[in-house]
């Protein structure tokens, strides 16, 4: 069953009296438990698209329906439900409360969604438990390090059970052996049946995904699906 399809999507922006065309007739379907990354050079439209897979912008021109769902015909107030609900954003910059434990940072998706406290923080202790974090539940993110830090991300991302997780860059601000080790949690995490999208410009962390879509000018220049890499284990969970 298609998650994602989009036909024939464009973004253009008005700069002055230029028009930008950030994205150029882009049609991709994405099914449930996929793990697919897109790539590209820096202005190629990777983060266009990715802003419009996440309901944080929406095309100029062309279709996208998510989950059976046509997102054009949504007002503001859907698509806040459909990015609170149905998508967990995984950012390179983390985007943590600095004076919020990881357990508030955690629940916060599901107090914006109206849950009561005791129900809320057993989800968020539950989620902190996925990611190998059960003892840094009262930890602020400056007690934390980064790679800490994107894990607390990546279980608020968690915390509502989406239907896709979106991750801009998880590994953008980690040096090399805790982004292996955060994509080696994403790989978990596909496994027991999560659809996840990675946005990178890096191949080596495009390449933990099955299938890599290269952007290159606003197009679709390649859309492969690639021999799965043997990823170690991160169940140890030893973020530095």
């Amino acid at each position: 069953m298609n998650l994602i399809s989009i036909e024939h999507i464009a973004k253009i922006y008005d700069v002055g009296s230029e028009e930008v065309h950030a994205l150029r007739d882009v049609s991709l379907t994405i099914e449930k438990n996929e793990y697919v990354a897109i790539m590209g050079p820096s202005g190629s439209g990777k983060s266009t698209l990715m802003n419009i897979l996440g309901c944080l912008d929406t095309p100029s021109k062309g279709s996208y329906i998510f989950n059976g769902i046509s997102v054009g015909d949504m007002d503001d107030n859907d698509l806040a439900k459909i990015r609170n609900k149905e998508i967990g954003f995984v950012f390179q910059t983390f985007n943590l409360l600095p004076r919020s434990d990881a357990l508030h940072n955690v629940e916060l998706p599901l107090i914006y969604a109206g849950m009561n406290s005791y129900e809320r923080k057993e989800r968020a202790r539950e989620a902190l438990a996925k990611v190998g974090l059960s003892d840094r539940v009262t930890h602020k993110p400056n007690e934390l390090s980064g790679g800490q830090r994107q894990r607390v991300a990546i279980a608020r991302a968690l915390v509502t059970s989406p239907s896709i997780i979106l991750a801009d860059e998880p590994t953008g601000n980690l040096d090399t052996k805790t982004g292996e080790d955060i994509m080696a949690l994403f790989s978990e995490l596909h496994s027991t049946g999560n659809t996840i999208i990675l946005v990178t410009h890096e191949e080596y962390i495009a390449e933990h995904a099955a299938r890599i879509i290269r952007i290159r000018d606003g197009m679709i220049e390649r859309d492969e699906y690639v021999e799965k890499r043997i990823i170690p284990s991160s169940n140890n969970h030893s973020l530095q």
